[in-house]
């Protein structure tokens, strides 16, 4: 069977470091990775990075897709004009099709009451008690948690969200996942030739 593409959401300002394991490795991996922006047109990350996306998100369908991925940015708070961001993710949701929010992206997911009855986590606690949602005693202090199909993490935690997307989507075994998590988040040298070791096993 065809193996769908991983969606990547990308808008103007879209925090670049986020999901930039994420993405190298699910590309090494043999998983196809493509950027949608709110209007098909590119847009600059951050950092400065010119995207030039795939596809528009009008033209995006959870049944095309294995997992959506939205990163964060200080525009998830500045206003209302990411959250049909949120509502697509609320279509993946619903139609079974997984969904990662990193950072800001995770107060998008609030205010739209995604989080209110799935475990999750984010930058803190009380940034995510400013949207207002109900979800609050679901809010979990730790790197990255996934709830079935929703995968929530902080953005000082790149790597770890990368593990959770990783795991979900059955990349590699846990042998494999645990090793480079070692070390892309630990810098534990013992960790490379595990992995080196695990992957050419395999």
């Amino acid at each position: 069977m065809t193996r769908k593409p991983v969606h990547l959401v990308l808008f103007d300002t879209f925090a670049d470091w986020e999901t930039g394991h994420t993405t190298a490795h699910l590309a090494l991996a043999g998983h196809e990775v493509l950027t949608v922006t709110p209007d098909g047109e590119p847009v600059t990350s951050i950092g400065g990075l010119r995207v030039l996306p795939h596809l528009a998100l009008a033209d995006l369908r959870p049944e095309d897709s294995s997992l959506l991925i939205l990163p964060g940015g200080t525009r998830w708070d500045e206003g209302d004009d990411l959250a049909p961001l949120a509502r697509t993710a609320r279509v993946f949701l619903d139609a079974g099709v997984p969904v990662a929010a990193i950072c800001g992206a995770t107060a998008g997911l609030a205010r739209e009451g995604l989080l209110d009855e799935r475990a999750h986590t984010s930058a803190a606690a009380p940034y995510l008690a400013r949207t207002g949602y109900a979800g609050g005693e679901r809010y979990v202090e730790a790197d990255a948690v996934t709830d079935g199909g929703l995968v929530t993490a902080g953005p000082t935690e790149p790597v770890a969200f990368a593990r959770e997307i990783f795991r979900l989507l059955g990349v590699h075994d846990d042998k494999v996942t645990d090793a480079w998590y070692r070390l892309f988040h630990d810098s534990d040298p013992e960790a490379y030739v595990a992995y080196e070791t695990a992957l050419a096993a395999r």
